[in-house]
Formats: C-alpha cells, sequence, structure tokens
C-alpha cells in the first residue's frame, strides 16, 4: 500500500506566508507591545502561539567546516502574491515586507537565502506612533540642524519598521601580556628663580615614574557579544542604540514579522567574528591594565586565544527614516524596544556661521564692558567733603574754610 507524502513542515515550505484575518479576509499585522496578530480593518486580533524550545548557542569552528562544504545560495526568491496575483521577488537580503503591488505583508521562507537560520529575534515593543514622538523629539533638539530637518521632523516623519539581522558570540578569551608597569615616587630637587630682582635658590617636591617589567595571563568570558550582520546600515550609529535586552530574547516565528520589513545577513559569520574581536580587544586591554597594576602601565606584547566560540543569529527591532539633503541622504534609527533615537545628521553652515558670528559679538562687547569698567576703577575722583587748610593771601596766612 503507498504511503502517504509527507507535509512540508514549516520550516521547510519556502512558499512566502500570509495571515489571513478570519473574519475578513484581510491580512493581520504583529502589533508591538503584545503578543497579537491584529486585524487593522475589522480589529479581529489572533494571539500568537507560544514557543517553549530553549535559545541554543551553535558551534562556532564546526559551523564555519560545515559552511565550508556547501554552496551559498544567493537567488532572489520569486514571490506569488495570493492576494492580487502579482508576481515579483525580494533580493537575497530581504525576506520580509510588503507586496510592492497591492501592499499586503508577506514573509518569505530563508531557507531559501542562507544556509544559516534566525534563533530568535526581539519583537517591537515600541509602536510607530511612539517611535515617531520620540524621533520628532529628538530632531527637534538638535543644534545647528538645517530648517529642512525640522520641517521633515514636523511634517514628514516617515518610519518603517525593520527586524535587523545581528550575529551575538561568546567566547573564552585568554590573553597572554608583557608590559611595565609605573609606579609614581616623589623626590626634591633644588632650582634657581628670581625673586624681588635677586637670584634665589628654592626647593621642590617632583613626582617620577620608576618602571619595571611586567609580565603574566589574563582570562575573560564574553557573553553576547554583539554585532551588526547587515551593511544597509551605519555601525556606528546601530552600536550607540545598545543596550539590548537580549534576555528576553524569543524564538524565531514568523508571526512577529507580518507587517514588518526584515532583512538577511550580508555581513557573514567569519567577518562578524572579526568585528566581535574588535569589540572584546579594548575590555580585555583594559583587564591587562589592571593586573599590571601600578600608577601607569605600558603594554608591549598582547597574545588572546578565543577558546569555546559560539553564536545565535538573532533578529533585533527598530524604526528607521531617512533624509536627503544636498545630495546626501541622513539616515535615523530608533530602537523598537527602549525608543532611544540615533542617526547621522546634517549642519546648517549658515546658522554655524552666525552662532560663531554672535559669539564673537557677545565676547567683543564682554571684553568692551571689562575693559570699561576697569577704567573707572582706576580714574582719580574728586573728593568733595570740607577742607581746611593754610592759604597764603598777599603777605599773610590765614585759615580758609572751603566747602
Amino acid at each position: 500500500m503507498p504511503s502517504e507524502p509527507e507535509t512540508p513542515s514549516p520550516a521547510s515550505n519556502p512558499e512566502p506566508h500570509r495571515f489571513p484575518c478570519a473574519q475578513c479576509g484581510a491580512s493581520l499585522e504583529y502589533a508591538p507591545g503584545t503578543e497579537l496578530l491584529r486585524c487593522g480593518h475589522c480589529g479581529h486580533e489572533n494571539r500568537i502561539a507560544g514557543f517553549a524550545a530553549p535559545i541554543l548557542e551553535q558551534d562556532f569552528r564546526q559551523t564555519l567546516r560545515a559552511l565550508a562544504t556547501t554552496t551559498a545560495t544567493r537567488d532572489n526568491i520569486a514571490i506569488h502574491c495570493d492576494s492580487c496575483g502579482a508576481s515579483y521577488t525580494f533580493d537575497a537580503a530581504t525576506h520580509a515586507g510588503q507586496c510592492a503591488f497591492c501592499g499586503v505583508p508577506v514573509v518569505a521562507k530563508t531557507e531559501r537565502h542562507r544556509q544559516l537560520q534566525v534563533q530568535a529575534l526581539l519583537p517591537f515593543q515600541i509602536s510607530r506612533d511612539q517611535a515617531r514622538s520620540a524621533f520628532r523629539r529628538w530632531l527637534g533638539g538638535l543644534w545647528f540642524a538645517p530648517g529642512m530637518l525640522k520641517d521633515y521632523a514636523r511634517n514628514d516623519a516617515r518610519l518603517a519598521g525593520m527586524y535587523v539581522p545581528y550575529w551575538t558570540y561568546d567566547a573564552d578569551t585568554t590573553t597572554a601580556y608583557r608590559g611595565e608597569r609605573g609606579d609614581n615616587y616623589q623626590v626634591q630637587e633644588s632650582y634657581r628663580a628670581i625673586e624681588n630682582g635677586r637670584e634665589v635658590e628654592r626647593v621642590r617636591v617632583v613626582t617620577r615614574i620608576r618602571w619595571t617589567p611586567a609580565a603574566g595571563v589574563v582570562s575573560r568570558f564574553f557573553d553576547d557579544v554583539l554585532v551588526l550582520a547587515s551593511g544597509s546600515l551605519p555601525r556606528a550609529v546601530t552600536e550607540r542604540l545598545e543596550p539590548w535586552d537580549l534576555a528576553n530574547l524569543t524564538p524565531y516565528r514568523e508571526e512577529y514579522l507580518s507587517g514588518f520589513q526584515s532583512e538577511m545577513y550580508t555581513v557573514d559569520l567569519e567577518q562578524g567574528f572579526e568585528r566581535a574581536r574588535e569589540r572584546m580587544a579594548p575590555i580585555i586591554r583594559r583587564d591587562v591594565e589592571r593586573a599590571i597594576g601600578g600608577d601607569h602601565q605600558r603594554i608591549h606584547a598582547l597574545d588572546t586565544r578565543h577558546g569555546e566560540i559560539r553564536f545565535k543569529h538573532v533578529l533585533l527591532p527598530v524604526w528607521l527614516s531617512a533624509f536627503r539633503f544636498r545630495d546626501r541622504t541622513y539616515r535615523f534609527v530608533v530602537n523598537g524596544r527602549t525608543g532611544e533615537v540615533q542617526g547621522e545628521r546634517p549642519y546648517s553652515a549658515w546658522k554655524i556661521a552666525l552662532a560663531i558670528l554672535l559669539a564673537a559679538l557677545l565676547i567683543g562687547g564682554s571684553l568692551a564692558a571689562w575693559q570699561h569698567f576697569s577704567a573707572a576703577q582706576h580714574r582719580p575722583v574728586l573728593d568733595s567733603r570740607p577742607y581746611y587748610g593754610w592759604i597764603p593771601a598777599g603777605n599773610r596766612s590765614i585759615l580758609a574754610r572751603l566747602t
């Protein structure tokens, strides 16, 4: 008797996933700050089912070996929209968004893009309106911003919700170091000075440094070193959105992406770890300085070994906006969990010039006022009090009283 064909599991189904409303058929979208999918037309809500599977770090070196034996798939994915019948594509770095023709939100399966799958995410906590309010407050507080930017904040602050790919890395590090320890000590020294026109000898206390060789080993465990896995956002801006509440990561479910955009990683696993090493380095250096001790430290050599490296692939939520000014695009991001706002920003040259001019006028006016005040302090003042004295009159002296 022939066996029944296997039903494909959700994890292996490459087709984009829609979440239609059971009442009106419109698409449900994730409601930030909840565990619900909500219909924007009739208000119907579906609860997102919990997922109890643990979020486990994966072995870094073992994964690299496995990737070396497989071929990466970077092809665009053809999407057929069940809502309007249009066919279109997501590029290789995108797996969630909206139909370009009818706006229906869809989530494509990531197996068609990369070997490494998203393991967890932080759902949006901040709504679009809350993010827009925080964004406008931030823009309104920028000094020397062009007036066009302030107008954009008031009238046209469009925000797009995006799940951004990240790597997190754990590592046990052991660092051998060689350097010098510097300890302060004081000595007295004589010097000659000129006082009241004469040369005299004086004694003063000076601080010197005694350097001694230092060497040793320090160890540190790094947990969840966060690295942006996308090249589409400025790393310096996104790093200022930290810290993220990674303790609240939830296992990946497509429902959280419905109504939002999501990007696949474009910084690969090995490249991401190089950035993680850069983020670990200054912390290791501070550990070495503390281990050397003393008042000053010189580090001549560091040799760091990274062991037990593990990683996770996660998505973090941001609200994005962009402003174009003088042929350059400035990007702004809002932390979708905390409302923290960071971004690039243009400066208004004429506002800066005006501020410099006003500052110069203020300093000049203050200097003139001070000079006038100082001159008034030293100007001789006539004494109007009564004066008694001997004043000659002719060939005799009389006592005169002048008032």
